[in-house]
Parts: C-alpha cells; sequence; structure tokens
C-alpha cells in the first residue's frame, strides 16, 4: 500500500445552493463539488477518505469547517504550493478552502474533535431582514427581548439528554454536552445566539434556536426550552428553526498533536454511530 499523507482542509461555504454537506447521487453538496474539483487536479480517486467534522444540514453555512483527506507522498510533496489556489480557480464561489496542510495519521476531523460551535443570526426589525444578509439572517416577525433569550438558554447549558431536540438515528444516543449557550444584540441590531458543544445531533441546534425564540418573543415562558429535557422523544412542538439563519463557525481540537488519537478513541466510545 501507498504511504499517504493526512491533510486538513479547513473550508467555508455558503449553503443556500447546497443540499448539505454529504454526497448525494442528483444532487449539489459541498463534498460533492469538492471532490469533483480534488479529482480535476489531482486525478479520479487519488484524494481518499474525505472525513468532515460536522455534516451540516442542507442551507446551512460554514465559516469555520474542517474536514481532513489521505493523499499518496508523492502527490502532496507536488502539488502541496499550488493546490490552495488552484482549488480557488476551480471552486465555485460559494464554497472555498481557506487553508490545507499535513497533519498527524492520527488526527480525525470528525472524531478528534473537542468542540463545534455555531453562530444563528435573527432579526426582529419591524421593517423586516437586510435584503444583502437574507441569506445568513433569519428575519423573525416579532419583538425580542434579550434578558428573555438569555434566560431560556441559561437552562440549557450543561450535560443533558437533549432527546426532546434531536432527529433522532437507530443506537444513537441524544446524550450532550453544551459548554456554552449565550444571546447578544449587535450594533447592527442582530441577534446572534452561540451555541458550542462537544457534539451535535441531528437538527439540534435549529431545534434549541426555535425553542428560544418563542420564549423570546414572550409566547411560551423562559423555562420551558428547558422543561423540555425531561422529554425522552423529540417534541413535536418545538419547531425547528429555518437552516439559513446557521452557520458553523468554529471546530476545535487537542491543542497536543499527541492527543488526538485518544481524543479519537474517546469519541467513539461515545457516540458510535455519531452525530450528523
Amino acid at each position: 500500500m501507498d504511504e499517504r499523507t493526512r491533510v486538513r482542509l479547513d473550508v467555508a461555504y455558503d449553503g443556500t445552493a447546497f443540499s448539505g454537506w454529504a454526497a448525494q447521487p442528483g444532487r449539489r453538496t459541498v463534498a460533492g463539488v469538492l471532490v469533483e474539483a480534488l479529482d480535476l487536479v489531482l486525478g479520479a480517486g487519488v484524494a481518499a477518505g474525505l472525513t468532515v467534522a460536522g455534516r451540516t444540514d442542507a442551507g446551512v453555512h460554514a465559516s469555520g469547517q474542517v474536514c481532513h483527506l489521505d493523499l499518496p507522498v508523492d502527490v502532496w510533496r507536488m502539488h502541496e504550493g499550488r493546490l490552495l489556489r488552484r482549488l480557488a480557480r476551480l471552486l465555485p464561489t460559494d464554497v472555498r478552502v481557506r487553508a490545507m496542510g499535513a497533519v498527524p495519521a492520527s488526527f480525525d476531523a470528525r472524531f478528534s474533535a473537542t468542540f463545534r460551535r455555531y453562530e444563528y443570526r435573527v432579526t426582529d426589525a419591524p421593517w423586516g431582514g437586510d435584503p444583502l444578509r437574507r441569506h445568513e439572517t433569519l428575519a423573525w416577525p416579532r419583538a425580542l427581548d434579550l434578558d428573555r433569550l438569555a434566560a431560556a438558554a441559561a437552562g440549557l447549558v450543561g450535560e443533558h439528554d437533549f432527546a426532546a431536540y434531536c432527529r433522532r438515528k437507530e443506537n444513537a444516543t441524544t446524550l450532550r454536552e453544551v459548554t456554552r449557550l449565550d444571546w447578544r444584540r449587535d450594533v447592527d441590531g442582530i441577534l446572534v445566539a452561540t451555541v458550542q458543544a462537544d457534539a451535535f445531533c441531528q437538527a439540534m441546534v435549529r431545534s434549541l434556536v426555535g425553542a428560544m425564540l418563542v420564549a423570546g418573543d414572550g409566547r411560551r415562558p423562559v423555562r420551558w426550552p428547558a422543561d423540555l429535557l425531561t422529554r425522552r422523544e423529540r417534541a413535536s412542538e418545538v419547531t425547528v428553526a429555518p437552516a439559513h439563519g446557521l452557520t458553523l463557525v468554529a471546530v476545535g481540537y487537542p491543542d497536543d498533536p499527541a492527543e488526538y488519537a485518544r481524543r479519537a478513541e474517546a469519541t467513539r466510545r461515545l457516540r458510535v454511530p455519531a452525530d450528523s
């Protein structure tokens, strides 16, 4: 077997015109577009094992997505200095590889990750959303109270079973540890929720946002989102917030590369099959 180099890619994309990250027959996806460009540069199938930190849903954006792939050592040596610029010329304008570099073979973009951080943008301006930000900001039709949003968020921080907020997968756990969940109102009036956890199950972030928004506009008590944590099944009364307000902004990894394998092993034990 040829000796291979593992390469980390930091990727950003506007999810508007993508059917999510994962390759799907007949659909335009981020992974599909990226593999197509790599095949054009390196040859069909040369880049192997594309693995992503978090498989975002259709319409969800990313500014800090991370993935890895494996290349034959000689191919990486040949293309290392120019692959980034060649991909910039070939990729469509709604997806960019922002950085790439060789990493230890023990690095796993998915299982070595220590956290994923998302932001969700909402405007409650009475005139609606800025047309230039419509692809990344949800226009909410009711006034939102920042203090109510903060109180609703506080009850969701920590390790909980988030079954009420997840689309359950067979044999997959819905236990997650949310290490950060807070709201701010920026100077332009946009409300931004920052949500960070070790990992997320499918639709979890948008479900949390959906629950907090109806608490923030006064239609539900501020304790309602936290009270749902007693459920062991998906809460049908929670509306999943639209995808376009959500952006994956960062993925964290151990500072010491020697910890990549240990982190990956621990994550696999906790969550197999893992979230997406």
